[in-house]
């Protein structure tokens, strides 16, 4: 044992022996020593995006899984943590453009850079189940599930309206798209109105949002309303209003009939305009003779169409002269198209009602709507100038200039208008979701290629499963050009299996939703060539544990969720929801730094290529330049670490010159998991401190630790314990309840501090008995340290395997992996303890400590025999006073 914590050789020594030894390969139904079944337990992390590097987002996500996984493994547990690569995507085809290499090369290079990170780590990961989405031995699932899904009616074919960037001649998401233009050619955006598949999630839409109440009570409530707002259930009323107006063959269009759908039928009478989205059959049908709805219709098409951006773009819209007619009033209602109308919400239109409705509220004011009051309050005043909250509140409201209606409150007004609609056949009650199929296909090249034929004789025609995995070439080098799918004619010829005609291989790849939707399936039957799950699922799944950020509680757990029901419903498993417990940790922050291109888009910077220049007189900071050129950048502020945005901290630098254990101590102490962590190297030097500090006292100590101890010796200890040996034992183990209780509420930041104490308390310790080297002395110090290693195990592995060794507890009670977790000694625990006086004829002569509880012939035999008094007696005792739980007066 060396004198001085290295921690290269101490971390280089456990993590050869943890390969060589493969004390992390995980198989099921592992057995006890006496023969019976360990409890499973799945411990599972959101799988990375190979990006470069891991940060120290990264690292406290996996080091939070990797301390449930010794902890509950040392509870006795069969615990399976395993880890994969999310692979696939529009990263590693940008990174292509911009480096020269495939988006193959780069991934494979950034998940061998990533490995090595996380094997540095010292994580618990069984790597015998690792997946990667890219690897055809797991995207041959991903197809062979699709040609299931579509067997069984879940996967269709049908368009879809996209953004189009006519210079690069690709598709963009949302995302890509800056102010209208390209993120990287800056061309205006065109939307344009393709095929693609979708899988039919909306039949699933009531179990998905029942099962969020009924089955998932221990996921976090935020994700659970997250998804229910996402699937957005209303119960409304869906009506139409008439109109006149015609085809082109005279015809009413649309059978003369606006359907609009609303949750307040109560405030049907303030209706004022009706608003249609630019992609309404109405809105296209007008633009073929009225130009300027056309150009208004073509500056809708710019930019993304995201209800997050459409919230905050400028309310605009024009009136295309046309009228509808009110279902109860009869008045004409001017019919408006809209940019802030969804044509995939509802029917694509609305009944515009501003005075009740805030977007509705400022598009008319803005364009000099009328604004009519339905609804009221007793004292409160509606002001047609500025917008209250009130007006759109139902509860002590009741209807205004809403004719028959008036005086109604709401709830009985939303009955009457729903029965006349109803009664008279305008309408009819409906569920209605804000829920959307989910379109898979992707005009990109780097995903999973969609395994369908296009046949000029016999149409679209699945692959057969013999002839999976369709195989994705992997030497392409995107330009920016277009899908290189398209110009592959190696991937694209290929012949009908129907016909056997030449045919063209569908060249859009799934959405990179597919691979994470069930990944975590596939680390149950890895190695299975012929079958995407086997037995073993039904021994791993559920999850027992999901462990990943916020950001993805809706789209990849939703997805994730649907997909599990899809499958049962499929007949290929038997659960209804693939995860039992979700903690979403919390996000690392750090400073954030950008700039425009040329192009208009967005280039982040490392806050280490970054330099500050300060006021010489205030010392603030007047702005923010590259070191490499000294050109300015703006500082955005602090936000989640990420590839993106190219904020993240490598934690190799921690780890090169700390070790592993400072770099997981210091995330976990940093904050409770749930919470978010601003980035602050501040505090790494203390938790290197503590751990040269553990090293240091069992080194110093290491000859007193090996002696080996018999049980009589032991228990000799204990009954001859003196009050620092009792103390140590009662903060010892009050210290090891709040450490079991935090370990499973998965509080452990509070585990770090509890394992300071502890470490302090032995220090103390030794302090008041070093001159006292005894027997009792030895054991006391082998039973506190051998408990805070195993405290402190799950938190920094490798420190506590090497202490473990090297003072021999492997020897008594195995690897520490393997090793019990300690168990409370409640003879050690007092709730209460006292501190007795002892005073010789009233003068103070010792005290000590005593349970409350202790009997007054006890109390008089400890003082008796208490070493501070017995030169003063003698044997001449004429009597002892005892006052509870105060003092013993010894009269001699």
């Amino acid at each position: 044992m060396k004198e001085y914590y290295d921690h290269k050789l101490i971390e280089k020594t456990a993590q050869t022996y943890w390969e060589s030894a493969q004390i992390y390969k995980v198989e099921e139904y592992a057995k006890n020593y006496d023969g019976s079944f360990k409890p499973k337990f799945f411990a599972c992390s959101m799988l990375p995006y190979p990006s470069g590097k891991l940060h120290m987002g990264h690292v406290r996500n996996y080091t939070i899984n990797d301390m449930m996984t010794r902890y509950l493994r040392m509870q006795g547990f069969n615990v399976l943590m395993p880890m994969g690569w999310d692979a696939f995507g529009m990263p590693a085809e940008n990174a292509a453009i911009k480096s020269g290499i495939s988006p193959y090369e780069w991934t494979r290079n950034n998940i061998s850079y990533m490995k090595k990170q996380m094997l540095a780590m010292g994580l618990a990961i069984d790597w015998s189940r690792e997946i990667c989405a890219c690897d055809p031995n797991y995207y041959k699932w991903n197809q062979w599930l699709f040609l299931k899904m579509l067997e069984h009616g879940i996967v269709y074919r049908d368009t879809q309206i996209v953004n189009w960037d006519p210079v690069d001649k690709t598709v963009l998401a949302n995302e890509q798209v800056i102010n209208g233009c390209g993120w990287r050619s800056g061309a205006i955006v065109e939307k344009r109105e393709i095929p693609g598949y979708y899988l039919r999630i909306t039949n699933y839409s009531e179990e998905l949002i029942d099962d969020l109440n009924n089955k998932l009570q221990e996921w976090p409530d935020q994700v659970r309303i997250m998804q229910e707002k996402w699937m957005g259930k209303s119960e409304g009323l869906d009506f139409a209003f008439d109109h006149n107006i015609l085809d082109e063959h005279g015809n009413l269009f649309q059978n003369g009939k606006l359907h609009v759908f609303t949750t307040r039928p109560d405030t049907l009478m303030g209706v004022t305009f009706c608003a249609i989205s630019y992609e309404h059959p109405i809105a296209k049908f007008i633009a073929r003779s009225n130009i300027e709805a056309k150009k208004f219709i073509d500056q809708c098409k710019a930019g993304g169409t995201k209800e997050s951006e459409l919230a905050i773009k400028e309310r605009l819209g024009i009136d295309t002269g046309l009228v509808a007619t009110h279902p109860i009033t009869k008045e004409n209602i001017a019919i408006w198209i809209c940019n802030y109308v969804l044509m995939s919400y509802a029917n694509g239109s609305i009944m515009g009602v501003p005075a009740h409705d805030e977007r509705d509220f400022y598009f008319a004011a803005k364009h000099r709507i009328n604004i009519k009051q339905v609804i009221a309050k007793n004292g409160k005043l509606f002001d047609k100038t500025q917008w209250n909250d009130w007006y759109k509140d139902t509860d002590d409201a009741y209807l205004v200039n809403s004719g028959k209606y008036n005086g109604l409150d709401c709830i009985s007004a939303t009955n009457e208008i729903s029965s006349y609609i109803t009664e008279n056949k305008i309408g009819k009650n409906r569920t209605m979701w804000r829920l959307r199929d989910w379109s898979v296909s992707r005009q990109r090249y780097w995903g999973t290629p969609i395994p369908m034929i296009n046949c000029d004789t016999c149409g679209t025609v699945p692959v057969p499963e013999k002839d999976l995995p369709v195989l994705l070439p992997e030497n392409l080098i995107p330009d920016g050009n277009g899908n290189p799918l398209k110009k592959d004619e190696v991937f694209i010829k290929c012949k009908c299996p129907k016909c056997g005609n030449n045919a063209q291989r569908e060249t859009d790849t799934m959405d990179t939703f597919v691979d994470s939707s069930w990944y975590f399936m596939r680390y149950t039957s890895p190695d299975n060539k012929n079958y995407a799950i086997d037995q073993r699922f039904n021994y791993w799944m559920p999850i027992d544990q999901y462990i990943g950020g916020i950001e993805h509680a809706v789209l990849h757990l939703l997805y994730a969720r649907f997909w599990c029901k899809a499958m049962r419903d499929m007949g290929l498993l038997n659960i209804d929801e693939p995860i039992k417990k979700l903690l979403c940790q919390g996000m690392v922050l750090n400073h954030t730094y950008s700039r425009r291109n040329n192009l208009g888009g967005l280039e982040y910077f490392n806050s280490n290529e970054i330099e500050t220049c300060q006021n010489e007189n205030t010392k603030e900071i007047k702005e923010y330049k590259l070191i490499k050129d000294g050109s300015p950048v703006e500082y955005n502020g602090i936000s989640t670490m990420s590839k993106s945005k190219n904020n993240g901290v490598d934690p190799q630098i921690i780890i090169d010159k700390f070790g592993a254990d400072t770099a997981r101590l210091f995330i976990i102490f940093a904050s409770p998991p749930e919470q978010t962590l601003e980035w602050s190297e501040y505090g790494i030097e203390g938790a290197s401190r503590y751990l040269k500090k553990l090293w240091k006292l069992c080194y110093t100590n290491r000859d007193m630790l090996l002696v080996q101890n018999k049980k009589n010796d032991k228990e000799d200890a204990f009954s001859h314990a003196n009050e620092n040996y009792k103390l140590l034992r009662f903060k010892l183990y009050s210290n090891l309840i709040k450490a079991n209780h935090d370990y499973k509420r998965m509080q452990y930041n509070t585990v770090v501090s509890t394992s300071m104490k502890i470490l302090n308390d032995i220090e103390n310790f030794i302090l008041k008995e070093r001159l006292n080297n005894n027997n009792c002395y030895n054991i006391a110090l082998k039973e506190s340290i051998g408990i805070l290693l195993r405290i402190l195990y799950p938190i920094v592995p490798h420190i506590t395997w090497n202490l473990w060794r090297h003072l021999g507890y492997h020897s008594l009670m195995g690897d520490i992996i393997e090793a019990k977790w300690p168990k409370i000694d409640p003879n050690a625990i007092i709730k209460e303890t006292t501190r007795i006086v002892i005073q010789i004829n009233g003068k103070l002569r010792g005290s000590f400590l005593a349970p409350s509880n202790t009997s007054e012939k006890d109390i008089k035999e400890i003082a008796i025999k208490h070493e501070s008094i017995s030169k003063f007696i003698n044997g001449n005792i004429k009597r002892i006073v005892v006052v509870p739980g105060k003092l013993v007066n010894i009269v001699i």
